[in-house]
């Protein structure tokens, strides 16, 4: 059951990596909707995983129980071990990849706020609340 668990663990994994790499491309080209699409996508990858970290997490506990005072590396068979590693590398390379997508929503989330400010100029309560004030080219008289 545990090799089970950690295979699916390396597949949702992979499919985030997935999922987040195409986020970077749409980033790139602009396409923001299919950004906000796949992130349903991504939540569900991520519960997905997290229940399957549960389960391993407690399937390792119910092995240590019962064995006694045998330590996990030799409760271990080699698949069990290449599969933990394998999560180990897939997890950094998860985390690269969300660094790099992470400064891709920065860089926009910055550039989208210095145009609301030109558009529409903030007054500046010491380190309070920013109020934006009524844009000058965009007043209405009635």
């Amino acid at each position: 059951m545990l090799t089970h668990y950690l295979q699916n663990a390396i597949k949702d994994i992979d499919s985030l990596i997935e999922q987040t790499e195409k986020d970077i491309v749409a980033i790139k080209a602009a396409q923001h909707g299919d950004v906000a699409e796949r992130s349903k996508i991504k939540e569900d990858l991520i519960h997905s995983f997290e229940t399957k970290k549960s389960l391993l997490d407690n399937e390792l506990s119910k092995m240590l129980k019962e064995s006694g005072k045998k330590s996990l590396e030799e409760l271990l068979n080699a698949t069990q071990k290449e599969l933990l590693a394998q999560i180990k590398i897939k997890l950094t390379e998860l985390r690269v990849c969300n660094k790099q997508y992470a400064k891709y929503v920065v860089t926009i989330s910055q550039f989208y706020n210095v145009l609301l400010d030109s558009i529409f100029p903030r007054e500046m309560d010491g380190y309070k609340t920013a109020n934006h004030k009524p844009a000058s080219l965009l007043q209405i008289k009635a």
